[in-house]
């Protein structure tokens, strides 16, 4: 598969999830098999502004992956400008996102908004691709806005018209924001029967066998994988194996599993600084702390971490807690 001239693997991307896939996330992820990884979600806007704090999210890269930058915004020539502007920065490809259901997104009217005007998708892509620097252009979207404006098909075609390299779907509306069940796989397989550009699968993907799952019911050319990953990294491993028609990989145990996650909290506070860096790793810790033996504590352990040296105490804990 290829996004334009950049070659990509076959197996899962992570997908880009707003406070979360930091540098951090972004290289645990590769160490691990992703194919690709992308950036939190950055204003297109504040580039413009001048904003520093969106410009932090673009640094960084995505460790031994290809990895793209994702930009969010409602005005085609805002989005060209930041296309623009972050030529300064190392990354591989632009994604434009056009899937966040968050109210303060798409009140501005970017996000999954955007797909009630398919065309408007269309322009935002062509300004996007005309000042990429030749970056190949992908973009992110949702099956529609609601059950009465399913327009992934006629956004992709837009898309595709415009210059895109590849579309990612989640297959849920807006309207149906995270809820369990609800991913639609035939509009994932319309989209790939729609255009010629590679297809991404995404939403609800937990396991190897989801991914297979995905794969042969829809003919997407790949998946990408989010809060399943989170805490557990060896997913992709698992489903790049899978698609090989490879053994799966062993789980990983409880120590490599805690040294894991004591890894990327440090490469956290190295990168941020560790006041900054410690409010966020609590999210992550608590992904980590999955199936273990006296969970509530340890939930309110990691909401309680403040310096890295509690991520020690936090594992002392897990250990106290009788796992093994």
């Amino acid at each position: 598969m290829q996004f334009g001239s950049l070659p990509i693997g076959r197996g899962a991307a992570l997908a880009p999830m707003a406070g979360f896939t930091d540098t951090a996330c972004r290289a645990m992820a590769a160490r691990h098999g992703a194919v690709y990884t992308i950036s939190e979600m950055v204003s297109a806007k504040a580039l413009t502004f001048g904003d520093k704090k969106s410009a932090r999210l673009i640094a960084g890269g995505g460790g031994d992956a290809p990895y793209g930058v994702q930009l969010f915004g409602a005005e085609p020539e805002t989005m060209g400008q930041a296309a623009q502007l972050i030529q300064a920065y190392e990354f591989d490809f632009i994604d434009i996102n056009m899937g966040c259901p968050a109210p303060k997104i798409t009140s501005s009217g970017a996000g999954s908004r955007l797909l009630l005007d398919p065309d408007l998708c269309g322009r935002i892509t062509e300004a996007v691709v005309k000042h990429s620097g030749g970056k190949p252009v992908t973009v992110k979207m949702r099956a529609g806005w609601d059950s009465e404006h399913v327009t992934a098909v006629e956004a992709a075609k837009a898309c595709e018209a415009a210059g895109a390299a590849a579309v990612a779907v989640h297959g849920r509306t807006r309207e149906q924001m995270y809820a369990p069940g609800t991913v639609d796989w035939n509009i994932i397989a319309a989209v790939k029967a729609a255009v010629a550009v590679p297809v991404i699968g995404n939403g609800d993907i937990a396991s190897a066998a989801d991914a297979l799952a995905m794969i042969e019911a829809t003919g997407c050319d790949g998946v990408m994988v989010g809060r399943a990953a989170l805490g557990d990294p060896w997913l992709f491993a698992e489903i790049k194996a899978a698609l090989a028609g490879e053994e799966l990989p062993a789980r990983p145990g409880l120590c490599e599993r805690m040294a894991a996650m004591r890894r990327q909290i440090y490469e956290m506070c190295e990168e941020k600084g560790e006041w900054v860096a410690m409010p966020q790793a609590r999210s992550q810790a608590l992904y980590y702390m999955k199936g273990l033996k006296g969970a509530a504590a340890l939930r309110r352990a990691c909401c309680e971490l403040q310096h890295f040296l509690d991520v020690d105490k936090l594992i002392d804990k897990v250990y106290a807690a009788g796992n093994r």
